[in-house]
């Protein structure tokens, strides 16, 4: 259990004990229920339901839906264990008491006991649902429906909108469902709210857009106005007061303009110290990490042992640590830190923090603080990674080589990741340094992308030209590294390069002689153009597939990796690839490479009109007239 998922554990037993008093003793064979209530008693914070009046059936079957949601959000299943369904109800009654007593649910709006754990065509998890839409209809729902909400607003009805395309749809067509409380229109708005806005569904608006869970607030809202005249009342006074003695002071007092004028300094200073630091505080109100303190981290990583350093980089180390629940996590330590590189820092937590695939490294939580000794300090902290690296198991000591059907796993699951940062996050998050130190893997050989500290946010539609380059020599796209231009298919050309090492059990630079280096995108085009495209997968795979699967690997490598922009697929489209029986496109020829000795280019000159290859694929030279023109490298 993660140190998270321990936490929320313990809120919802501190939760259920607090209606102890109330609750009706169950039979010793009842199951707990794992269904948070409590989340419905915090929406309120000592207001009462809005339309309590009307509907109550109504009201309350929303309200379960809500809870349903965050159970989703926090386990990925949309229903609880058969088993706890007495309890749930239970916990369900012992809340509604509170705001309306006598009020028996089950009775009165007949649900049946075992309803609550009952759900749509056999839905269970959240990839049994995923598997129902497809990624365009679920990246459409995010597009919509991840941002701020309000139940009568124009992005509540996009919202709203968007999701009635998702899958299934209600099997009874809109007649009431007998047998359950989670219809299938129900799931789509459970899930919508647990995966398609990052405020989730606990979030007043959220809850009021998509289950129409409101509360009555007026009370609240008068003594907030009145507070806000108050503080703005007294603000004016207290402006009209410095003013004028900030006016009697510097007509009486010019002699010490000077000293004046560093006292300013010094508080704007410490003014835009604080700004960064609410920036980072900021963060933690807006999503569920943990903010340790420095003593934590300190016994978490042994005071920073040097056996417990399991990276290191141009920002600083990585550190094995050990919370106190006894999870294991990793540590990335920022070295060299100052007032002034909070801006970083706080970009750095809020890039992990804003996406969630399984595919991608998960953020538990950050650090900042200021020791006499330590000096400012900012770290990270995330999900450890047991089995390293691939290029610890591509380069490493180990002398056992991946079979191929783990090639296969972790290249679709980094493409995967790769995807939803270019697709699934909003706004697109473009990577600028994928390669293989950068694709941790876990105990099943799954991949997760990591370190988003070179990432960039991408607009919609936008080309970036950046005055600072950033990536690994043979990773980095030539028309980033040499105009700067940054755009999702520059990570498409480093996706290229890692497929294939995975393929081949080579670096990204070779070095055929001594001094003499050639990349191995170039090498791998150089097997493919003569007809030799197998070739490239290395020797001694255990568990080799068809040739023709590999085959198309190695051709899609080959196009990802491609000189000219143009001519790379999106990831979007390499995971289709990757996923069916779609062949790999047409590749386009491709420039001499800088690299070539002489020999080479009056070979490739002579044979150009003459070479036809015939492939999986089936190469042909490639010219597009549409394409902008791209200087040759």
């Amino acid at each position: 259990m993660s140190y998270s998922q321990l936490v929320i554990t313990v809120i919802i037993i501190a939760g259920l004990c607090s209606l102890s008093s109330q609750q009706q003793p169950t039979s010793s064979d009842t199951v707990k229920c794992p269904l948070d209530f409590n989340v419905l008693r915090k929406l309120a914070q000592g207001s009462r339901p809005s339309n309590t009046s009307s509907e109550p059936c109504r009201l309350i079957l929303q309200g379960l839906h809500l809870v349903q949601s965050d159970y989703l959000l926090r386990t990925n299943s949309f229903l609880p264990p058969s088993s706890s369904s007495e309890s749930c109800w239970n916990d369900y009654q012992n809340l509604v008491n509170l705001y309306q007593n006598s009020f028996d649910i089950r009775k009165n709006c007949g649900f049946e006991t075992q309803w609550i754990s009952q759900g749509c065509e056999n839905i269970t998890t959240r990839s049994d649902y995923e598997n129902k839409n497809s990624n365009t209809t679920l990246s459409n729902v995010v597009r919509a429906c991840n941002q701020t909400l309000q139940i009568d607003g124009a992005a509540c009805a996009t919202c709203t909108t968007s999701i009635s395309a998702l899958l299934p749809a209600d099997v009874n067509k809109g007649e009431q469902v007998v047998g359950n409380v989670s219809d299938c229109t129900a799931f789509r708005f459970i899930y919508a709210a647990a995966f398609a806005n990052s405020f989730g569904p606990t979030d007043r608006g959220t809850a009021g857009c998509m289950f129409s869970v409101t509360f009555d607030s007026s009370k609240s809202k008068k003594k907030q106005r009145k507070i806000t005249l108050i503080s703005v009342f007294s603000s004016i006074g207290l402006l009209i007061l410095v003013v004028v003695g900030f006016g009697w002071f510097w007509w009486v007092t010019r002699k010490k303009k000077q000293l004046e004028k560093i006292k300013r300094q010094k508080e704007i200073t410490t003014k835009w110290s604080s700004l960064n630091s609410s920036a980072l505080d900021s963060i933690t109100c807006s999503t569920n990490l943990i903010k340790f303190s420095f003593d934590e981290i300190q016994e978490a990583t042994k005071n920073f042992s040097r056996s417990n350093i399991i990276g290191k980089g141009g920002y600083g180390n990585v550190y094995k640590g050990v919370l106190p629940d006894g999870t294991e996590v990793a540590l990335k330590r920022f070295k060299n830190c100052s007032d002034a590189g909070d801006v970083d820092f706080a970009h750095e937590v809020e890039v992990i923090a804003s996406v969630r695939h399984v595919n991608l490294v998960a953020l538990r939580g950050y650090c900042i603080a200021t020791t006499n000794f330590e000096g400012h300090q900012r770290i990270i902290v995330c999900e450890l990674m047991k089995n390293g690296s691939l290029h610890d198991h591509l380069f490493g000591s180990d002398e056992k080589k991946l079979s191929w059907p783990i090639r296969q796993k972790i290249a679709l699951g980094t493409a995967r990741g790769l995807a939803y940062l270019h697709y699934g996050a909003q706004p697109t998050i473009i990577h600028r340094d994928i390669k293989g130190s950068n694709i941790l893997l876990d105990d099943d050989f799954e991949p997760k992308v990591a370190d988003f500290g070179l990432a960039k946010f991408a607009p919609e539609g936008a080309t970036h030209v950046s005055t600072r380059v950033a990536g690994t020599m043979g990773f980095v796209a030539p028309e980033y590294a040499l105009y700067g231009q940054l755009t999702e298919r520059s990570d498409v050309y480093s996706f290229g390069v890692v497929l294939l090492e995975i393929l081949s059990g080579k670096k990204a630079l070779l070095e055929l002689e001594e001094d003499h280096h050639t990349l191995l995108a170039d090498w791998a085009w150089s097997l493919v153009r003569t007809g030799r495209p197998l070739d490239v997968v290395e020797e001694g795979v255990p568990e080799l597939g068809p040739p023709e699967i590999m085959e198309k690997y190695v051709l899609l490598a080959v196009l990802c990796s491609h000189p000219q922009l143009y001519a790379r697929p999106t990831m979007d489209e390499v995971v289709k690839i990757l996923e069916s029986h779609l062949p790999v496109p047409t590749i386009p020829e491709r420039s001499i490479p800088i690299t070539a000795d002489i020999d080479d280019i009056e070979r490739s000159v002579g044979s150009i009109n003459s070479v036809h290859l015939s492939t999986y694929s089936g190469y042909q030279p490639y010219i597009d007239n549409s394409a902008p023109s791209t200087p040759k490298l």
